[in-house]
């Protein structure tokens, strides 16, 4: 979001926020006070997102079938990975993507089809809708013993 002290009014969202140049650089949401506005910025995501909407109807999204939780990994674990934290799998779907391909509630998710995921953020950008209906690698560790898994990806419904 873009925080701004354009004159925003209860029925004007969806107006353009400009520069000083005159660009638009985000798009008018929500009044969040007195003198303070939130816009969506204008930007290569929303791009995607609007170039999406606007041939398709829609935005389509892969899901895992988990409920995450960054956690910091092990010191053992840490060390001989390089790296300081992970998702845990605190709930895992019935019949998910996730319980399909062995995933358990308590895993700790390291990377994604290759890609390191320490946030919910990190997984939530690897659900682009080319990867519906894919199968993906899943790197994890489960009691202290790294694992890899295949998980084929379903649609966001």
């Amino acid at each position: 979001m873009i925080q701004t002290d354009a004159a925003l009014n209860p029925g004007n969202s969806g107006g353009a926020l400009a520069d000083g140049a005159g660009a638009v650089v985000g798009i008018n949401t929500a009044v969040a006070g007195v003198g303070l506005g939130l816009a969506v910025p204008i930007n290569d995501v929303t791009r995607v997102i609007i170039a999406t909407l606007i041939r398709d109807g829609r935005v389509r999204r892969a899901q895992l079938g988990a409920a995450v939780s960054p956690r910091p990994l092990p010191p053992a674990a840490a060390e001989r990975l390089g790296r300081r934290g992970g998702l845990t799998l605190v709930q895992v779907i019935e019949a998910s993507p996730a319980d399909r391909g062995g995933l358990r509630r308590g895993d700790i998710l390291l990377e994604l089809d290759g890609e390191p995921v320490a946030d919910a953020t990190d997984l939530q950008r690897l659900m682009v809708y080319e990867r519906i209906g894919q199968a993906v690698t899943a790197r994890l560790l489960r009691d202290g013993a790294e694992l890899t898994l295949t998980v084929v990806l379903d649609e966001l419904a």
